[in-house]
């Protein structure tokens, strides 16, 4: 018996929507295993006798509760309405329309049906192409490196001394470009810096003026060559906007604080209570959380808003940005962001908008918002299997298979993926300091759809705790870097950018009883094939790979596990948190090959 309570469909967001200017996904969720196949009947609404097609629905994810089912469908006239012809095992079939769940088809095919009612390619979401293959690097500028000790500001530490929230160190624009031959041999094409704009802390999120470099990483000339010169590299460059709020040295605040609610810039900011003031450690007006020197902006303002949006074009039109990341921004509104896109987009239509939301962000990826947000639910399935390990293999691919079903695909493509950043303990801290831990979530993350994002000297070895540990200087004397790390990093940022179907959406997860810490999944498109095994345990394993359409024909391209390949069974021997990386012989067909693992 079909379980209707569980099958749902609705026009747009992630169940209906335009992929490109040509096509239009349309997905269905079914309780899980409890229908065998799905078929999509659609065509169009003013002419369904001459132009109308069924089509069989593809599972492609599947999580503890659910089934998801995808068609692409090209409609000929740019509309399509459409029903889904459900069928169980035993026999059943249902017809779902709009309007209901019927055990016939519809007889009137005007009435009542899911109708997408014309595909506009203004409506299309579209993410900047390159992102698609963009590996991030995110620099904090006061701690990567120091290139000019003239900027030092007042009572700078010696490089690498003990962080404190407090300290400065003395990193600076020319450190970085003194250093991005490190990132072009890494295999970095693009950089997210954290804020560079003038500011009184060491992680300049309070910022005090929106048009200047801060003093003690450079000038905004100073910048530009940066900029000129990461894009000479091939390396696309994201400035961190922090636009939800300012710092308490921004000029009309200090203006506020002195004339009170005389100051022409009282509505510039949210004030509740006049005189400013902080009362058991809460301001009397709109702040970051409660920090006395980050008051919250009234982006509501008009005058407010058209200085923001000068900001936000000035700065990618001076320097040619790739973008921008966008700090807090969900407690910004909406309408503000929408007019954010629109001068971004015609400053320059390739710029990425990254904003940081770390819940469901759906509200702000419809194509009037944002490109992509910083994708921490990702994040966090990573960690708990990798390093928190609180969760087995199985929950971990129907966490994954579940976020895969809650955003349309092109959204999952611009996704940036990290695993640590500077609001974060580090991953090697999380992993317990094992390496091999950390290196199996690496894997994961570089062999996934989206942007990953490595931050600055996770790659070396860098290991800390929350603010300020893990905002540590980094380490550039080889001989105190971990070499070994920084070449599998290498390694497998390449083997990504080589293999198209490592960065595509091609992902089937292999479930293997008896070993619930074994992560197995595989990664294609039309022309190749990759099977991973990544070993989330201590103790080792071995395993049997089944291959029928291949005879054997694998390559081992990344493990350090011992493989042993016959003619139709690859065997896998995985150390403790040991990991396989196989390719399939790019002379077969991906859709000749089935696998089955034991």
């Amino acid at each position: 018996m079909i379980i209707l309570e569980a099958v749902y469909h609705r026009i747009g967001l992630n169940w209906s929507y335009a992929y490109n200017e040509s096509t239009v996904h349309i997905r269905l969720r079914t309780k899980r295993g409890n229908v065998a196949q799905v078929q999509l009947v659609c065509g169009d609404k003013y002419n369904w006798d001459k132009y109308n097609e069924s089509m069989a629905m593809e599972q492609f994810a599947a999580d503890g509760l659910f089934d998801y089912w995808q068609a692409a469908v090209s409609p000929r006239f740019q509309r399509v309405v459409y029903y889904f012809a459900l069928y169980e095992e035993a026999g059943e079939t249902v017809y779902f329309l709009e309007k209901g769940f019927f055990d016939a088809p519809p007889k009137i095919l005007y009435e009542g049906l899911f109708d997408f009612p014309y595909l506009n390619p203004k409506d299309v979401h579209t993410p900047p192409e390159w992102v698609k293959e963009a590996v991030f690097y995110q620099i904090f500028p006061e701690r990567f490196a120091k290139g000019d000790p003239s900027l030092d500001p007042e009572g700078a530490l010696e490089w690498g001394g003990e962080p404190s929230p407090t300290h400065f160190f003395g990193g600076d624009l020319q450190g970085v470009l003194d250093h991005l031959d490190h990132l072009v041999e890494l295999g970095i094409n693009a950089v997210y810096f954290n804020p560079l704009f003038a500011a009184t802390t060491n992680h300049k999120y309070d910022t005090s003026d929106y048009m200047f470099v801060d003093p003690q990483f450079g000038t905004n000339e100073k910048l530009k060559e940066l900029v000129n010169a990461c894009h000479a590299r091939g390396i696309r460059v994201l400035l961190d906007g922090v636009f939800n709020h300012c710092g308490h040295l921004f000029p009309p605040f200090l203006d506020v604080q002195q004339n009170g609610p005389a100051s022409r810039y009282a509505n510039w900011f949210h004030i509740k209570e006049w005189p400013l003031k902080v009362e058991n450690g809460t301001p009397s007006y709109a702040t970051f959380g409660f920090e006395p020197i980050m008051p919250k902006l009234n982006t509501g303002n008009e005058e407010v808003k058209a200085y923001l949006l000068e900001v936000g074009r000035y700065w990618i039109s001076e320097l040619g940005l790739d973008g921008w990341r966008l700090d807090v921004a969900n407690e910004v509104d909406h309408a503000f962001w929408r007019e954010f896109r629109r001068e971004i987009k015609k400053a320059n239509p390739d710029a990425y908008l990254l904003g940081e939301i770390m819940h469901d962000a759906m509200l702000w990826l419809q194509g009037d918002q944002f490109d992509a947000v910083m994708n921490y639910p990702f994040t966090n399935i990573v960690l708990d299997f990798f390093a928190r390990r609180h969760i087995d293999a199985t929950r971990f691919a129907q966490s994954i298979n579940t976020q895969l079903a809650s955003f349309p695909q092109q959204v999952t493509e611009a996704a940036f993926n990290l695993l640590d950043s500077h609001d974060t303990v580090r991953l090697l801290t999380l992993c317990g300091g094992n390496k091999r831990l950390m290196q199996l979530a690496v894997i994961f993350q570089l062999t996934f759809q989206g942007a990953p994002c490595i931050y600055y000297g996770d790659e070396i070895g860098l290991d800390g705790e929350h603010d300020p540990y893990n905002r540590k200087c980094m380490e550039w004397d080889p001989a105190k870097q971990d070499r070994e790390l920084l070449a599998f990093f290498r390694h497998l940022i390449a083997l990504r950018k080589a293999q198209p179907a490592l960065r595509g959406s091609g992902l089937r997860f292999l479930t293997i009883p008896g070993l619930p810490q074994l992560l197995v999944y595989e990664r294609y498109d039309e022309r190749d094939r990759f099977l991973l095994l990544l070993n989330n345990d201590e103790s080792a394993c071995t395993v049997a790979v089944r291959s029928s359409g291949l005879n054997g024909l694998w390559q081992d391209v990344g493990s350090d596990a011992a493989i042993g390949i016959a003619e139709s069974t690859i065997e896998v021997a995985l150390p403790g948190f040991g990991y396989a990386i196989l390719q399939a012989s790019p002379d077969h067909l991906t859709k000749a090959i089935q696998l089955t693992v034991s």
